[in-house]
């Protein structure tokens, strides 16, 4: 993988039109060869698919767009992006969230760390040495982050210090052997069977630290269905292996 690779950093959105334009700034200022922005828009109703369209057509080699028309959850929307990026030939896929809590500056790192190990996927960690979680995190926000980690490994054993984190950086290949096509599960517990099927094929999964930091503007997406989803997962996985 050379330093001319196509880079795409997939970003799914709803309701992000103020934060889109800063994300799109951020980016382009990496000065990352061959990164580009793909936007997954949800139909968002305060009108960020037209934001989007707009910094495309600015920037048609650095920004591009997919407008989905029904909101089926974050999975769903990554699928879509991430099918889209492997169809255009993408070397490296990358998640990242809309919200600026996922620190764009951490990327070089992430795209060398794969280039020059043996990793399938790298993920910015809040949770191993150097990396942190934002201070204005209320306590019952870091617990349950905490606990959702513990509880993801120790049923499906992925030793991965931030199991359910969506910053993430793929080998296309890797995506590509994991079949993610076909991955069923949404919301953040889509981001642990990724993680799942990378550890079951051998693959390894290497983590660098983040920051993450507590979105500014808009609203959390976090409902108790994708909770109750997130908690019930790690059981279907183990239990479909057995």
């Amino acid at each position: 993988m050379g330093e001319s690779a196509k880079i795409v950093v997939v970003v799914p959105t709803y309701n992000e039109r103020e934060n889109l334009p800063v994300l799109a700034g951020l980016l382009s200022g990496l000065k990352v060869p061959g990164l580009q922005m793909l936007v997954v828009d949800d139909n968002s109703p305060d009108g960020t698919g037209d934001v989007a369209d707009q910094l495309a057509k600015e920037s048609p080699d650095q920004v591009g767009v997919l407008h989905r028309t029904e909101k089926d959850g974050l999975g769903r929307a990554y699928i879509a992006g991430i099918g889209r990026a492997l169809s255009e030939d993408a070397d490296i896929v990358i998640q990242m969230d809309a919200d600026l809590s996922h620190p764009a500056s951490v990327i070089p790192t992430m795209v060398d760390t794969l280039r020059t190990t043996d990793a399938a996927v790298v993920i910015g960690s809040r949770y191993v040495e150097g990396g942190s979680a934002a201070a204005e995190w209320a306590w019952h926000r870091r617990l349950l982050s905490a606990f959702a980690n513990v509880y993801v490994n120790t049923i499906l054993r992925l030793h991965v210090k931030d199991a359910t984190a969506g910053f993430k950086a793929w080998k296309a290949e890797t995506l590509r052997k994991i079949d993610v096509a076909t991955i069923q599960s949404n919301g953040y517990s889509f981001q642990v069977e990724m993680n799942y099927r990378t550890v079951r094929q051998g693959m390894r999964i290497a983590e660098v630290p983040i920051r993450f930091e507590e979105r500014t503007v808009g609203a959390s997406k976090m409902s108790l269905k994708v909770q109750l989803e997130s908690a019930l997962m790690p059981w279907k996985l183990r239990f479909k292996r057995s």
